[in-house]
């Protein structure tokens, strides 16, 4: 996403200046030390924000009689903003800013008001809200009070559906007015930090469905939000390349972020048949954008908080389904038209040392640059990703990075716990030594299959992960295999006690109780020289079950290689080929087979065959922050269905970062 965004100013720490007393000889010119005291507000700033915004909405439906209701909403957002700032020698500051901001990817978050009669049911939904705006304000040092108003604007979509099923869809801007005020804080040279209450009166929505319905409302919106800016342009902005956005002045908190576009499409492919999951045989292209940063914060000795605020919007294809080794690492679960918020990680880590040999950490989105004991426990609570932890590969493991496809850079048959952006909330612990780490984590599941709500039945649900990393060198070259073991306590149905009953009619969720799954994965890194590395993973679980969170893949092998371009003059590009065979258990197998669907197949019948995937990339470096890559897959029996395809997927993913 290009611009910075989105802060918990509590969580970062300003250098405090040096002062000499005044008694006290100088025998050399004292050496300044960068500091926030005479911070420069003037000139232009790009930034992020994030907080809480709630309204309420007036709407009145006709059809053909009125009915009119009022509604409440509320739900955490996330945005951007730039603007530009003049100061005055009495410390008068003039700006002008303009920011968007987005809904929470949850769908009851964005639900203005909703209305129904006989023949229509309506939902007003807000896509964004933007304001343009002056601000008026005092500065004193590093401190900036200001007051704001201007114009506001709202995003709104509009939802009729009929008794039969259809929908009519509206867009509608509508304009209004903004005012607020807030205080701003400079922590660093070129960083300052806000806090920020925002109050905007939207105008009319006035639409007319072609059923003839009428659906007329008006919103007021509200918004307290903290916010993150950074200075640009100007030789003292610190912007001369993509890693100088990270200030060296603190070793105490450190900024990172991303932004990537991958786009994806494929030429028409034959297909004897389709279903309801499956991947269209016409022509398509889809894309998704991830704009992500991460915000990571020393709190005392071996204690961090990391906080990665994100917008996600696009579509995989087909709606991500129609292959179970998806295409598009990026496309999760939720199809977004617009960018959508979400706090994607907020964890805390501890780090005891038990001293000896120590090593460097290099900073990174998820790691505080330092350094610490070889020895060491780590423990961490709060919202991440299970595969933040476990299942590590240098070589295949990001799809932001290298490999795009799910049965690539992630075992294919684990069913991680996750949400349907996969991320979940848990508690891990790593014991690490030099030449091995033993991990263990605690998970929340899904309250059912392929959900954004968790289960709170603690201990009695849940997921449990326990991996064994050890490291050898093979031919004096460094290599990792991994060993993980999983077990999902959580509420799912079965493949063979649906099968059993015709009465259910395949709806598995009728099967649904408390059940246990179980599987492993065995993950292999090797390097066999400096430029080249290999890779593999066999995963397996015991296929008895509904997939709660991840793809339908019982038993999964893959394996590739990764070669950097030094011997051609090109260190820093990246040629990637790997292959993947996913595999159904018999359960599994026969209820897709009848019909049934699972979480992102299911074609109304089945000719099985294993599904086998190719994949094969060049990332092209163009400069140090930013990297091209050509990504061709080519997927044969998707879906497991030899009746469907072979399919060839074209990609392009630009990615950006800081």
């Amino acid at each position: 996403m290009k611009p910075v965004w989105i802060i918990l100013a509590s969580h970062l720490w300003a250098p405090v200046s040096a002062a000499l007393a005044a008694d006290l000889p100088v025998t050399r010119p004292a050496k300044a030390t960068p500091g926030v005291a005479a911070f420069d507000w003037s000139g232009f700033y790009l930034g992020a924000h994030t907080g809480f915004g709630w309204g309420r909405s007036s709407a009145t439906l006709t059809d053909p009689t009125p009915t009119a209701a009022g509604h409440g909403f509320g739900g955490a957002i996330g945005g951007l903003q730039a603007g530009a700032n003049w100061v005055s020698p009495s410390g008068i500051l003039l700006g002008f800013e303009a920011d968007v901001s987005f809904p929470n990817y949850l769908d009851s978050n964005s639900v203005v008001s909703a209305l129904a009669s006989p023949g229509s049911n309506v939902v007003e939904r807000f896509d964004m809200v933007g304001t343009a705006r002056g601000r008026l304000g005092v500065v004193g040092g590093p401190w900036l009070a200001y007051v704001t108003g201007g114009l506001a604007w709202n995003g709104a979509r509009l939802l009729n559906t009929s008794p039969s099923g259809d929908t009519d869809k509206q867009l509608r801007l509508r304009a209004g007015w903004v005012a607020g005020g807030g205080v701003e804080y400079a922590f660093a040279p070129h960083w300052s930090a806000r806090l920020e209450y925002l109050y905007s009166h939207l105008g009319n929505a006035d639409v007319v469905f072609a059923s003839g319905a009428r659906y007329a409302s008006t919103t007021d919106f509200q918004s307290l939000r903290i916010g993150l800016n950074r200075q640009i342009g100007g030789p003292e902005s610190g912007l001369s390349s993509p890693t100088s956005w990270i200030d060296p002045e603190s070793g105490r908190w450190e900024i990172h972020g991303q932004t990537t576009y991958l786009a994806q499409g494929y030429p028409g492919f034959p297909a004897l048949y389709s279903g309801p999951n499956s991947l269209s045989p016409n022509a398509q292209m889809k894309a998704t954008r991830s704009n992500s940063l991460f915000l990571n914060a020393r709190l005392w000795d071996g204690g961090e908080v990391y906080y990665n605020p994100e917008l996600a919007q696009g579509f995989g294809l087909s709606d991500t389904a129609g292959v179970a080794g998806f295409p598009n690492g990026e496309a999760q679960k939720s199809d977004f038209a617009y960018p959508h918020y979400n706090t994607s990680r907020l964890f805390v880590r501890q780090t005891f040392g038990f001293g000896g040999e120590q090593e460097d950490l290099a900073g990174g989105p998820l790691q505080l640059a330092g350094k610490a004991d070889v020895s060491r426990l780590t423990v961490q609570a709060g919202k991440f990703a299970v595969t933040d932890v476990f299942d590590g590969n240098a070589y295949a493991k990001d799809p932001r990075r290298d490999f795009m496809n799910w049965a690539i850079w992630a075992p294919g048959a684990f069913d991680y716990s996750a949400d349907k952006v996969g991320l979940t909330y848990g508690v891990t612990a790593e014991l690490n030594q030099k030449q091995w780490a033993l991990r263990a984590g605690y998970f929340l599941m899904g309250a059912e299959s392929n959900s954004n709500n968790f289960d709170m039945r603690l201990l009695q649900r849940g997921s449990y992960v326990v991996e064994l990393e050890t490291r050898y060198a093979l031919a004096g070259q460094p290599g990792k295999l991994r060993a993980i073991g999983w077990l999902n306590i959580a509420y799912s149905g079965s493949y063979r006690e649906t099968l059993a009953d015709p009465a259910l009619n395949l709806d598995i969720a009728a099967t649904r109780r408390g059940r246990v799954k179980y599987g492993y994965v065995l993950n292999l890194e090797q390097a066999m020289s400096d430029d080249i590395g290999l890779f593999g993973r066999w995963s397996w679980n015991d296929g008895k079950t509904e997939i709660m969170a991840f793809t339908d893949i019982d038993a999964s092998l893959s394996l590739g290689a990764s070669i950097k371009g030094t011997r051609w003059g090109r260190p820093d590009d990246v040629v990637g080929i790997g292959g993947a065979i996913n595999a159904l258990s018999r359960d599994h197998r026969a209820f897709i087979a009848a019909g049934g669907l699972g979480v992102l197949i299911g074609n109304g019948a089945l000719n099985y065959r294993k599904e086998r995937i190719l994949e094969a990339y060049y990332a092209v470096a163009l400069n140090k922050g930013l990297t091209f890559t050509a990504d061709y897959q080519l997927i044969v029996n998707p879906a497991y269905n030899a009746d469907r395809g072979p399919v060839s997927i074209f990609s392009g993913r630009l990615r950006g970062e800081f």
